[in-house]
């Protein structure tokens, strides 16, 4: 009998080792993305916040060599959006971020594009190749916030922010902006980069964050950032080239 109470004895003290052994493997299968990411959710905003002024400073030092820097990566992004543009009803566009007016040439010619920018060097440029190219149907180029714009209610049949909720303040502020000037049942457009949710680019992304400031844009940016999560199930998107690092996402409005 006490051999059988000793041999119990045992048994249970081996399984509360063998539950304590795997509790503990369990909470170290928690990955420290997951934990960084638990922190950051619900929201998913990103580490380091941007200010008009910042914006303004970063795209004032890339003016110059944005176009060879990143016209190239973005370019295949920039083709197809466009190119949907070009399909959709409606002839007045909204270019939210339009920069150095790289995707300018690339709309056709029923297309009425109004650009805005919040960087005054980039606009330039974009004028610039708007002379140079004879782009008639670009009917105006400005310096605007693009979270608090200037146009009437229902302006434009359709709005294109490429590579910008990554940039502005506040994104939600934009889209509620691109809502009000965008006629109901136009379309909204956005392509940019968002945040891998594990994997080595999310290291690389986080990696980056604090240098948001300095870039311009935040790498560490979450689609959870620009919409609710009643707005991301009903969009359509799709990842673009090169390697679906950029994600062209439609809604409408």
């Amino acid at each position: 009998m006490r051999e059988r109470r000793r041999e119990r004895g045992l048994h249970v003290t081996r399984s509360s080792i063998t539950q304590a052994v795997q509790w503990g493997r369990d909470s170290m299968s928690q990955t420290l993305e997951e934990r960084v990411r638990s922190r950051r959710l619900p929201g998913a905003t990103p580490e380091v916040a941007l200010d008009a002024a910042a914006i303004r400073d970063a795209y004032r030092r890339w003016s110059s060599i944005y176009d060879v820097v990143f016209g190239g990566v973005s370019s295949f992004a920039r083709k197809r959006v466009t190119a949907l543009v070009n399909q959709l009803p409606g002839g007045t566009v909204l270019e939210v971020g339009v920069g150095t007016g790289l995707a300018l040439p690339r709309y056709t010619p029923e297309k009425r594009i109004v650009g805005i920018d919040l960087s005054a060097e980039m606009l330039a440029l974009a004028r610039r190749r708007v002379a140079e190219l004879g782009l008639r149907n670009v009917e105006g180029l400005l310096e605007m916030d693009a979270e608090a714009t200037e146009f009437a209610d229902g302006q434009f049949d359709t709005a294109v922010a490429m590579f910008v909720a990554s940039v502005v303040p506040n994104p939600r502020r934009l889209l509620a902006e691109l809502r009000r000037v965008v006629r109901p049942g136009g379309n909204i457009l956005f392509v940019n980069h968002f945040a891998a949710e594990g994997g080595p680019r999310w290291w690389v992304e986080r990696a980056m964050a604090p240098m948001s400031r300095r870039l311009g844009w935040h790498p560490d940016f979450a689609m959870q950032a620009l919409l609710e999560p009643d707005e991301i199930a009903g969009i359509e998107s799709r990842p673009m080239p090169p390697f679906g690092i950029f994600t062209l996402v439609r809604l409408r409005n």
